[in-house]
């Protein structure tokens, strides 16, 4: 089931990882790659096609955060790799992100990454999301792919 389907969750935000979908992972590489930042991430419903990695819940109880994780490829981001492009133009980059611009130009698969906050049962307006999870996850998970990590609201390369 969908996080988005879940009444216990607040969607908040949506990331990507871009990468060539030749380095696209199978689902016990990616169920290996996250089990191996500890016991604080559950995982739940994880789909294959093919032995290739489609589809996972995760939940991280600890950050008060959970995340809905796809696999798309095709068109779609291939026009979507190609805006970008034209987006970083006007963006002065700094340090990796140069490296990492290159690789995006190669990408044509995508990991969407919904990220979701569980609703706290404190008083109202406190928030407990704590974005670090997803941090590490998109960290472990770009690297099992070769690929790289965008937060489309900042256009930062992660």
């Amino acid at each position: 089931m969908s996080l988005f389907e879940d009444e216990n969750y607040i969607y908040r935000d949506t990331f990507f990882i871009h990468f060539a979908d030749d380095h696209r992972p199978t689902g016990a590489e990616v169920k290996s790659c996250i089990e191996s930042l500890g016991e604080k991430y559950e995982f739940a419903d994880l789909r294959e096609s093919d032995g290739k990695f489609e589809s996972v819940t995760i939940r991280s109880p600890h950050d008060s955060s959970a995340m809905d994780i796809s696999y798309v490829a095709g068109e779609e981001v291939v026009e979507q790799v190609a805006a970008l492009m034209l987006d970083f133009r006007t963006i002065t980059l700094s340090g990796d992100d140069h490296r990492k611009l290159k690789k995006l130009d190669d990408c044509n698969a995508r990991f969407d990454i919904f990220h979701f906050e569980h609703k706290s049962d404190g008083p109202e307006g406190e928030e407990l999301l704590d974005p670090g999870g997803l941090l590490l996850v998109m960290e472990r998970l770009a690297s099992v792919c070769d690929g790289v990590g965008l937060d489309p609201q900042s256009k930062t390369l992660l």
